[in-house]
């Protein structure tokens, strides 16, 4: 009887000790869960792996063209190109290699830069595929087709990325510019160009850009200390010295999916106190209606600490 009490005992236990004990399955898939929460849960990772730090040289998105290029963008056209004219060839074209290796892949030109018939040896041998190439149309040519292929085979490209309307100051320049828009349009058509816009030197250009539909892409001046930015005057020798109206036509312009690039960002150069440059970088870089950037650069010193002080600025946002 005794005996058999305890085989009882010993078959009831065994009973429950193999209900309780997990499968190798079961196992397996609970010690999977309970590592992925460990790995998901935000308060084992370090906030630099929770959130994207953001840089200089991040690919952005240009509105709602689809284009991407680097948030920061290298200026070809200091002082109209001179400065940049002034380091010679090779120079130019190593200052231009050093950016890119850096991670710049947007480069700003214009056929009224002095460096406009280097830009082709410069990016010579970079994967085009990955640059993205503004240029600028002073004027209003006779024939605008062949005024966009000049830049097509001056830079040996089969498109350019982004063209504009050179140093725009009229007020209500969208009629009498309509002839050079509809070629602008043709161009796009043929995909020389991917997307169409305006550089503006005065408010009253400004404005009519915003409100006009033919524009994809605004390249804007702007700096907090108000230093050639556009005014009230149809000048493009004369600044502005207010901000704000120029900071409400952006918020339309990105209200209406353009894609909006800031410029001027050191004065023209003429910031040389650091603080200045610091100012300005971080002011510009908290304004979320803008896309991407351009400076003018003479050496790869002054390409490092754009790309420092945009990475602070970003940071601290």
């Amino acid at each position: 009887m005794k005996e058999q009490i305890l085989a009882n005992t010993r078959a009831s236990l065994s009973t429950r000790n193999t209900a309780r004990r997990p499968s190798r399955r079961q196992f397996l898939e609970r010690t999977a869960a309970l590592a992925g929460a460990a790995f998901l849960s935000p308060s084992l990772l370090s906030a630099a792996e929770t959130a994207k730090v953001r840089t200089a040289v991040d690919q952005v998105t240009l509105g709602k063209t689809g284009l991407k290029l680097s948030r920061l963008g290298f200026g070809t056209g200091t002082n109209s190109g001179n400065v940049q004219k002034a380091l010679g060839q090779q120079a130019f074209n190593d200052l231009v290699r050093y950016a890119y290796d850096r991670g710049i892949t947007y480069f700003d030109c214009a056929q009224s830069y002095a460096t406009f018939d280097w830009i082709g040896g410069a990016i010579k041998g970079l994967p085009r595929e990955k640059l993205f190439i503004q240029s600028k149309i002073p004027g209003q040519p006779q024939d605008v087709l062949k005024a966009i292929d000049r830049h097509r085979q001056a830079f040996n490209t089969d498109y350019i990325d982004s063209m504009l309307v050179h140093c725009m100051v009229n007020d209500g320049w969208t009629d009498p510019w309509k002839r050079i828009m509809d070629g602008f349009n043709d161009a796009k058509a043929k995909k020389w160009i991917s997307a169409k816009g305006v550089s503006c030197h005065s408010l009253p250009a400004l404005r009519s850009a915003t409100a006009s539909d033919w524009t994809d892409v605004h390249l804007v001046r702007v700096n907090p200390q108000a230093k050639w930015i556009d005014g009230p005057a149809q000048d493009w020798n004369k600044s502005g010295d207010d901000i704000a109206p120029v900071l409400k036509e952006i918020k339309t312009m990105r209200a209406k999916g353009r894609g909006v690039i800031g410029m001027k960002l050191v004065g023209n150069g003429e910031f040389q106190n650091p603080e200045d440059r610091e100012k300005a970088i971080r002011f510009v870089m908290a304004q979320p209606e803008i896309d991407a950037v351009v400076i003018g650069f003479k050496n790869t010193k002054e390409v490092d600490e754009a790309i420092e002080r945009i990475n602070r600025a970003l940071a601290a946002g």
